[in-house]
């Protein structure tokens, strides 16, 4: 067994890839740019290397200087997690020359499967159902224009060596077909120092299944099962689970079969990933193949126990498999949410800054549950604009699939994240959405489910008296902290007032507490609520105990008057009143935001790309304005309205943070 392996990747993946290493007993190396000098990932290895400055391009990608740091350390095999390096037979080639292992596939293997190009003409020509598209090295945006009428809109644009959603873009007519094309060549430039695109059709309402392979170099290869992988946006995943509740035992065998088939076909080992899209009557058709481990392999580890990247290390040691096909089954249920620094109320644009708080939720293993976090961040930690904005995966598995669902739940209602914007809100109100807990989703699903985007949850109202009913007892203690302190109680028992009026939103709730040493009684709208909680004022999180509808778990902020609570979704500024304190609140005039409607602000921080209009320009509603760039991707910014531009204050190369003045409009 290797003694010492570098780890070619960064934040979360790295991370995990390190703790399978030191359980085998392992040493671990990270490499890090001069922005992740204080990243976990190299808190934890036992040695680490800089490489460079902090664009991707410029350190993480850059082969010649992975390979310096592995002759410095004296590592004999290298792991490259997923995106950078991992699918870059170039790398591959030049760790094979210098005598270190590569942990997955080989040469032959990357080029064939590792190029969406070369994948789908090798599918093909084995016989696997395939999407309709066009596989040959599209030149220029009059060309991607052609060859999208000759397909048939809608098309996806895709870059050949890409991954992650990174230069994806769907295109309905000529105009976005023009434009995603370039932007597509761009990020595929940034991202994985290959430009090269394809266009094939794009599938209406398909489902986004995936088939885990795992071979080695004996000849043996095996598929551990299915990866539902349709809740999406933007051509990136946002939660996945094993299995896929669509599948029947016969079409998971055989998209199964002939994901190993098809591994096999180009002398496959390691782990490694064939995507289809499925439509509704079960019809699979071969995307692509992921030539390395997927961000969402843990849900397959965790269904069937098996250590997807103990199995890569042992496989690049050319040890034969120790599992057979009937050794794997399907125990339990897994869903995996995919945290990442966005703001979902500006329609998911990334975020960055320093976490001032990042308490994820206790990880647990027992025989009923499991919550398991994958994170390369902590708290006082920074989200850098060059990487890829994902935090962390948080990982449920219970019994079944209304226990993984609902550990999911409590699991995103006790992770605490400030600092940036995140996408817990949005997180969990998928949890909670009919349709997901149906299981009658497709990739279409946040499209569908929320066309103007994310605008917070609205609880029901049975849920709305429990969180009064939470916050009239956790108001009362904090009244009592606050008598205490101004020295105006001998008894604060007869001090502090029963009778309160909870205000959520256009709600009033009247409520009475009786109070003894383990807790409170609550009446609120004729029922007697019993609490029990440890919540003291200055707590960020409120886990509280109540005899109507279980356990409660709120993330708690002060604001004057009250609390602003979060919960389940939703974000609520709650007020505990006196009641004539609260039938006055009733005439208090509501702050209006300042008008920005003609304004174009920066709706995240990033840097322009490009600026298309000037000065005195009239633009049409829909019209691109700017391009800005951020964690990668970029974003077309287009006009909401007619108008006439009347000041254009920002220039390409300009950073920009949220909400900074771009240009302004008559």
């Amino acid at each position: 067994m290797f003694d010492k392996i570098l780890i070619a990747n960064r934040g979360e993946i790295a991370c995990r890839v390190i703790k399978t290493a030191k359980k085998m007993g392992i040493k671990t190396v990270a490499v890090y740019s001069d922005a992740d000098k204080h990243a976990l990932h190299v808190q934890m290895a036992d040695e680490a290397v800089n490489i460079g400055p902090p664009p991707s391009n410029q350190s993480y990608i850059v082969i010649d200087k992975i390979m310096d740091a592995v002759r410095q350390t004296g590592a004999q095999a290298v792991h490259p997690g997923y995106g950078f390096l991992s699918e870059n037979s170039k790398f591959a080639q030049a760790l094979h020359a210098e005598g270190v292992a590569f942990i997955g596939p080989p040469v032959g293997a990357i080029e064939a499967m590792g190029d969406k190009i070369t994948s789908k003409k090798l599918a093909a020509e084995a016989g696997v159902s395939t999407v309709p598209g066009y596989m040959g090295i599209i030149e220029d945006a009059d060309e991607a224009v052609r060859i999208s009428n000759e397909i048939g809109y809608p098309v996806m644009i895709k870059a050949s060596a890409g991954g992650g959603g990174k230069g994806m873009r769907i295109a309905w007519n000529d105009v976005e077909t023009r434009e995603g094309f370039q932007a597509s060549k761009n990020e595929a430039a940034s991202s994985f120092g290959d430009d090269r695109i394809f266009i094939e059709k794009f599938v209406t309402q398909p489902r986004h299944i995936e088939i885990q392979v795992l071979c080695d170099k004996h000849g043996n290869g095996l598929w551990i099962n299915e990866r539902e992988c349709s809740i999406q946006r933007r051509n990136q995943k946002v939660v996945e689970e094993a299995p896929s509740p669509f599948l029947d035992a016969a079409t998971r065998k055989a998209m199964g079969e002939q994901a190993v088939a098809l591994a096999q076909a180009v002398d496959y080992c390691s782990a490694g990933t064939v995507e289809f899209i499925v439509d509704g009557d079960k019809n699979f058709y071969f995307l692509e193949m992921n030539t390395r481990l997927q961000v969402e392999h843990p849900v397959s580890e965790l269904i069937t126990g098996i250590d997807l990247v103990e199995q890569m290390i042992r496989v690049a040691n050319d040890e034969k498999l120790a599992i057979k096909q009937s050794d794997i089954g399907i125990n339990g249920w897994a869903i995996e949410s995919r945290l990442y620094a966005e703001d979902p109320y500006r329609g998911f644009l990334p975020s960055t800054g320093r976490l001032t708080r990042y308490r994820p939720p206790e990880e647990i293993v027992t025989s009923d549950d499991i919550v398991r976090n994958d994170t390369g961040v902590y708290e006082g930690g920074e989200i850098s604009m060059f990487y890829d904005p994902m935090i962390a995966k948080l990982c449920t598995w219970g019994k079944d699939r209304a226990s993984a669902i609902e550990n999911m739940r409590n699991a995103l209602d006790a992770f605490e994240v400030e600092g940036i914007g995140h996408n817990l809100p949005f997180l969990s109100a998928v949890m909670d959405h009919p349709r997901f807990i149906s299981g009658d989703i497709t990739t279409a699903f946040i499209e569908e489910e929320y066309p103007n985007g994310f605008e917070g949850v609205e609880l029901a109202y049975e849920d709305l008296e429990r969180i009064a009913a939470a916050s009239a007892a956790m108001y009362r203690v904090a009244e009592i902290r606050r008598t205490r302190v101004s020295g105006r109680m001998d008894n604060h028992e007869r001090t502090v007032g029963s009778d309160w009026v909870v205000q959520i939103g256009e709600h009033d709730f009247p409520v009475s507490i009786e109070a003894d040493k383990r807790g409170s009684t609550v009446s609120i709208n004729d029922k007697n609520i019993r609490l029990e909680s440890t919540w003291a004022p200055g707590d960020s999180l409120a886990v509280i105990d109540m005899d109507h509808g279980g356990p409660l778990t709120l993330k708690v902020g002060k604001v004057p008057g009250g609390f602003r609570i979060r919960n389940r979704g939703a974000d609520m500024k709650v007020y505990v009143r006196h009641p004539r304190a609260a039938e006055l609140s009733k005439h208090m005039l509501e702050k209006l935001p300042p008008d920005t409607s003609k304004l174009l602000l920066c709706p995240m921080p990033g840097l322009i790309v490009k600026v298309e209009v000037e000065v005195g320009d009239e633009v049409q509603e829909g019209q691109s304005l700017c391009t800005v760039e951020a964690m990668k991707m970029e974003n077309i910014l287009r006009a909401e309205r007619k108008g006439t531009v009347s000041k254009v204050l920002a220039k390409p190369g300009d950073s920009l943070a949220v909400d900074e003045v771009i240009m302004e409009f008559e």
